[in-house]
Order: C-alpha cells, then sequence, then structure tokens
C-alpha cells in the first residue's frame, strides 16, 4: 500500500508539472459595502484591497484560481441616499481577509503559449470566505467590540477583461461582487444571542456583500501545458 501511495503520489506530480501552465501575481484595487449600514451603490470603490493571485490553467477556456485580499469595509450612513440612514448616523470600519477559490471561464480560447497578442473577457464564481471581527452598536451609536470573530461565507461572482502583455505578464481588469451568508459584517446582528434583541437593526432578509474593483498582475510558468477535458 505505502508503495502504491509513493508511486501515485510521484505521478501525480509529473502530471502536474508537465501538463499544466501556471500564474502566479498580485491583486490591487478598491473594496466597498453594501448592507444595512452606508451606501447602497454596488460599485463604488472606497478603501484599499491588495492580495495574491494564482491560477492553474487546465485548457484554453478555464482555470482553477486561488486568491486571498485584504482590506478594510467601510460603512457610513451619510453616504447613503437613504434620508433615514442619513439621520441615524451610523458608521463603522472591518478589516476582513478574504480566501477564495473557484473556477475562471474565459469567453474565447486563450492559449498562452501561442505567439501574438491575446486577450479575452471572462467571468469567476466559486467560494470565498472573510475572517473579521464582531461588534454592535451600542445606545449611543458607537461601535463596540464583541471580541469575538466570524468567518462571513459566500459567492463570488466576477467579470473582468485579460490581455497577454509580454510574453510571461498578463494584466486583468475585474469587478467581482461577494453575496455573503452572513449578516454579521456590519454589526446589524450581534454574535452574542443575549445581544440580539436589544440591539439587532436592518433588514434581517437581506445579506451582507461587498465588492472588489481592481486589476490583477500574473507572471506565467510552466511546460506546454497537454490541456485535459476537465
Amino acid at each position: 500500500m505505502k508503495q502504491f501511495i509513493v508511486i501515485l503520489i510521484l505521478l501525480i506530480t509529473c502530471q502536474i508539472s508537465q501538463a499544466q501552465i501556471n500564474e502566479i501575481g498580485v491583486y490591487l484595487g478598491g473594496s466597498n459595502f453594501v448592507g444595512d449600514v452606508g451606501s447602497t451603490t454596488y460599485i463604488a470603490p472606497k478603501e484599499l484591497a491588495i492580495g495574491a493571485v494564482y491560477k492553474w490553467n487546465r485548457s484554453p477556456r478555464h482555470a482553477y484560481r486561488f486568491s486571498v485580499v485584504y482590506t478594510d469595509l467601510v460603512g457610513i450612513d451619510n453616504d447613503s441616499d437613504d434620508p433615514s440612514r442619513i439621520q441615524r448616523n451610523y458608521e463603522f470600519t472591518s478589516s476582513i481577509l478574504e480566501l477564495s477559490a473557484g473556477v475562471e471561464f474565459t469567453f474565447f480560447d486563450f492559449d498562452l503559449h501561442k505567439l501574438g497578442p491575446k486577450s479575452t473577457p471572462y467571468i469567476y464564481t466559486g467560494v470565498s470566505v472573510a475572517f473579521h471581527d464582531n461588534f454592535f452598536f451600542n445606545n449611543q451609536g458607537d461601535m463596540q467590540s464583541e471580541n469575538t470573530s466570524s468567518q462571513a461565507w459566500g459567492i463570488p461572482v466576477a467579470v473582468g477583461y485579460k490581455t497577454k502583455i509580454t510574453d510571461k505578464f498578463l494584466l486583468s481588469l475585474e469587478i467581482g461582487a461577494r453575496a455573503t451568508f452572513s449578516d454579521e459584517i456590519d454589526g446589524s446582528v450581534p454574535d452574542n444571542p443575549n445581544l440580539l434583541d436589544a440591539f439587532s437593526f436592518g433588514n434581517i432578509n437581506n445579506n451582507d456583500f461587498y465588492v472588489f474593483t481592481g486589476f490583477t498582475l500574473t507572471y506565467t510558468f510552466g511546460r506546454n501545458p497537454c490541456f485535459c477535458n476537465f
């Protein structure tokens, strides 16, 4: 059994080293939050977002993708067009670290080993998780930490356009929304059950969103791929 496992690992390693092309790079852009506090404009970059991206191209039409992004999500009621929010005047800043994994699909063949310029629009989706600290708004309308942290799982949906700028470097412009399964990022639903009745507010039927808008610069490496049918 041990010999079989060793052989299997060697075969997988050989397949990866010979049959794939990889991309690794950096992400730089902006983030904005959409929830029960602040503006409800979906594309309005406000705070710096930085991160790293790795892609494993499986064919000229799709790639597996992994990323990590750090940013501050900010909600300011005075930025809203809603008079009730402006009158309430809540404001928060919450740092998040997001991990995301999924599949990127290109609209046109994007074979990096063929000579000449290449560009294509693409879409990306998968699963994401954002790590954040918990807080709530006290009776004076100020943020108050709960000294706990949570994970906001979500579904990223992004559209972008990428182009080959040199033989080894690609540049992408992307707008991506994260629809989370959490309503705790903005403090509208305290994590502590004892605080729910007194300090919950907002629409309990709508979970939190946040959006990244920015650029990705990646470096390509790896052997000429033998693209697979999956």
